[in-house]
């Protein structure tokens, strides 16, 4: 295994951050004229195994290594082909038939040489991998299949079967309105190598699906530098067409100032989830272009229900009455965000925005006495990077909820901590943030909100609710639009109600672009995709 493709390099071969970061933006620099594309991103990936996790910053980083078996139109949510060309769902709604494409190559690196193309092969190892516990690569995943889990995939999907090298059945129990949005989802479907899996089965080295991952994407993985750059080179076989930059690299910059900065000195042609009050110097720039756009975002404070006090139903209301989300906004946005009331984003189909934010703090007070808190502090924990500045955050949070009587104690941590802290339940209150990505309102509630997401860890709040399990199935099962929309308002109102989750902002996504950079289309589901990119 090379080192400089280690996910977790030995310590004694670590050189200092700053002289790695140095080295980094020196060799991004110098790299730019031959065609290469760096990009500073907020945050380290959790690791290059996509179906362990759940954060942006991992799909991101994943993002070009994984085609998906279907995918959706650029800058859309509309569902369109991937490495299945085409598709038939039964009359009952229960067997969903893919039709593969042909000639669909895997990457060659220094570590795997393939030996033949895409069949239905890898399709049902990487189906069964996380779908089946006697599998025998199923154990590989450390962290589990958070977001396989939390959907209850394995009680959905009955069966899956190879009909011939480019044909597979996939049988559901029941029919699933969701399911072809599902299967364009990275955490979901993306499909790896059967070939790859098994030959690291046999060396007793599945560990590195997560550090040396092979797969059909535009860009092929080579090195990643921990929490300083990953580097990717261009699949020229890639069945799109090769990309059109020769190489990608990823700038790790948790700092948004430190973004901004690199993005203006040319050390990164592209700035992701940029911070707002950095957008003036941003614009002011000529050699810069910045996009923005409002995604399918949502941004909340979760209470685990789990918890003494937050069990309180009444207790999780004053947290959503204490708030002043119009200075919230101001504050952590740069107003550049829109309060949130609704636990769907406005742009999100059946969003009710009849559920408005609103600030009453002598009920919140009230509801805080009759909840019977005891003035105990509460743990808060918030994340480091993105475009907002958790410390930030945290002051807003312990003002608003000290004048209603809660106490807050703030604990900032890296995404992938905060993920895997709040999903076995340690914090009282979180806040998290939710990118959605398929396009459907399930999305949202099934992932976060259900009963079985509390098992898998992607429920933060720990809140589970039969009654709310049922609704949201309910809207699962049927294809009928209006039908659907009805029920996810009431999911809506259920959630504002019962406040397992309190939204805070539908905030913009602001990216940076040097004037070199042309094609890049932002995304409504807010993973980044530099597959149609190319350089002046």
């Amino acid at each position: 295994m090379p080192p400089t493709a280690s996910f977790r390099p030995a310590a004694s071969r670590r050189a200092p951050r700053a002289l790695v970061a140095a080295l980094a933006c020196a060799a991004a620099t110098a790299a730019q004229a031959a065609g290469t594309l760096t990009v500073c991103t907020p945050g380290a990936p959790d690791g290059f195994d996509i179906a362990q996790y759940e954060t942006l910053n991992t799909a991101d980083a994943t993002q070009g290594v994984y085609d998906q078996l279907l995918s959706f139109k650029p800058g859309t949510s509309e569902i369109a082909p991937g490495l299945a060309e085409r598709w038939q769902v039964s009359p009952d709604g229960r067997t969903v038939t893919l039709f593969l494409r042909r000639g669909v190559k895997f990457h060659t690196t220094a570590w795997f040489t393939p030996t033949r193309d895409f069949n239905a092969d890898d399709v049902l190892w990487s189906i069964q991998r996380v779908n089946d516990k006697s599998h025998p690569a199923h154990g590989a995943a450390r962290n589990g299949y958070i977001y396989w889990a939390g959907m209850n995939m394995p009680a959905l999907i009955e069966s899956v079967a190879k009909v011939d090298d480019y044909t597979v059945k996939i049988g559901l129990t029941r029919p699933e309105a969701p399911f072809l949005a599902n299967l364009a989802m990275s955490a979901i479907a993306s499909v790896y190598s059967a070939e790859y899996g098994n030959q690291l089965l046999k060396a007793g080295q599945l560990d590195r699906l997560n550090t040396q991952p092979i797969g059909t994407g535009p860009f092929a993985f080579r090195a990643y530098q921990k929490d300083a750059v990953i580097r990717y080179a261009a699949h020229p076989a890639y069945w799109r067409g090769a990309p059109k930059v020769d190489n990608l690299v990823f700038a790790i910059t948790v700092d948004p100032n430190v973004r901004a900065q690199r993005v203006r000195a040319g050390e990164c042609l592209v700035g992701v989830n940029m911070k707002r009050d950095t957008l003036a110097a941003l614009e002011g720039d000529p050699k810069l272009t910045v996009v923005r756009s409002e995604p399918l975002i949502v941004s909340y404070l979760t209470p685990n229900a789990k918890h003494k006090f937050l069990d309180d139903k009444r207790m999780r209301q004053a947290l959503r009455l204490a708030i002043d989300r119009k200075t919230f906004i101001a504050s952590v946005y740069g107003g550049y965000a829109v309060a949130a009331g609704a636990y769907l984003p406005r742009s999100m189909w059946s969003h009710d925005d009849s559920l408005q934010p609103t600030q009453d703090v002598e009920k919140a007070k009230a509801l805080v006495q009759a909840s019977g808190y005891d003035g105990r502090e509460l743990s808060l924990f918030l994340g480091l990077g993105g475009a907002t500045d958790g410390k930030r955050i945290g002051e807003l949070l312990q003002s608003d909820l000290g004048r209603i009587g809660v106490k807050v104690r703030v604990q900032m941590m890296e995404s992938g901590e905060l993920a895997r802290r709040t999903g076995r339940g340690e914090h009282d209150l979180a806040v998290w943030t939710w990118y959605g990505d398929n396009g459907d309102p399930d999305n949202y509630f099934t992932n976060n909100l259900s009963c079985d997401a509390v098992k898998s860890g992607g429920n933060k709040s720990q809140w589970c609710d039969p009654a709310f399990d049922k609704l949201i199935d309910e809207a699962r099962r049927t294809n009928d639009v209006p039908k659907r929309t009805e029920l996810y308002r009431r999911a809506q109102r259920m959630v504002y109600d019962e406040a397992p989750a309190v939204p805070l902002a539908y905030p913009t996504m602001i990216t940076a672009l040097n004037k070199r950079v042309k094609g890049f289309v932002p995304n409504p589901l807010s993973i980044v995709d530099f597959r149609a990119v190319s350089l002046d």
